[in-house]
């Protein structure tokens, strides 16, 4: 009886240690012999001397390193396969670049050719007759805005002029003949009364 007491009491404890490493492979966490003892509530001392449950616990070991091991294998795998695309992505982007500068070169060169056949083209003194054709037209545009700017100012001048005469002769049809005499004229001059249709004054946009 005593035989089968022990025996039961030790398959209970390798079946706490049984489950407490399953649970630590679904954990992915580190197993040791002392985190197993603690998890378990065994002692050490059983997981080192029962054949059984150290044959547990090293396995168990072994597995999680061999999981940790390909892991880091796969990992780096993948590392090293997204940087050899990355590899490849800046080489095509430097091959496009270089053919880019090419006929960036090739559109130059053409530019440069066309303008070594303009100034070819031209006489040896052509180039500096253009220069001083260029420097009389600008300072004729710079006399004819002068110019426009003197008119404008006399053009306004006389719009005022035009606006003030067209107010006083408003004033002056405005005002009786008859009235006039009651005015105040200095002394010595002479009221003059004209008969006849009024003159039509030139220039007076009100007739016509």
């Amino acid at each position: 009886m005593a035989i089968d007491a022990r025996r039961a009491a030790t398959d209970t404890l390798l079946e706490r240690v049984r489950n407490v490493l399953g649970q630590i492979k679904r954990e992915r966490a580190k197993d040791s012999f002392a985190s197993v003892a603690r998890r378990a509530d065994v002692s050490r001392t059983f997981l080192y001397q029962n054949p059984d449950a150290r044959n547990l616990v090293e396995q168990a070991a072994e597995a999680a390193e061999t999981n940790r091991s390909h892991e880091r294998t796969t990992h780096s795998a993948q590392v090293e396969a997204s940087w050899h695309e990355r590899a490849l992505n800046a080489e095509e982007a430097l091959t496009a670049a270089y053919r880019e500068i090419a006929q960036q070169r090739t559109a130059i060169g053409e530019l440069l050719g066309r303008i070594r056949d303009l100034e070819g083209a031209l006489p040896e003194d052509g180039v500096q007759r253009l220069i001083t054709e260029n420097t009389t037209l600008k300072k004729q545009v710079n006399q004819l805005n002068q110019d426009n700017r003197r008119l404008q100012d006399r053009l306004q001048g006389a719009r005022d002029n035009n606006r003030f005469l067209d107010n006083r002769i408003a004033q002056l049809e405005a005002q009786p003949i008859d009235g006039a005499a009651d005015q105040d004229f200095p002394s010595g001059s002479t009221l003059i009364r004209f008969t006849g249709p009024p003159a039509t004054l030139v220039g007076d946009s009100r007739h016509g």
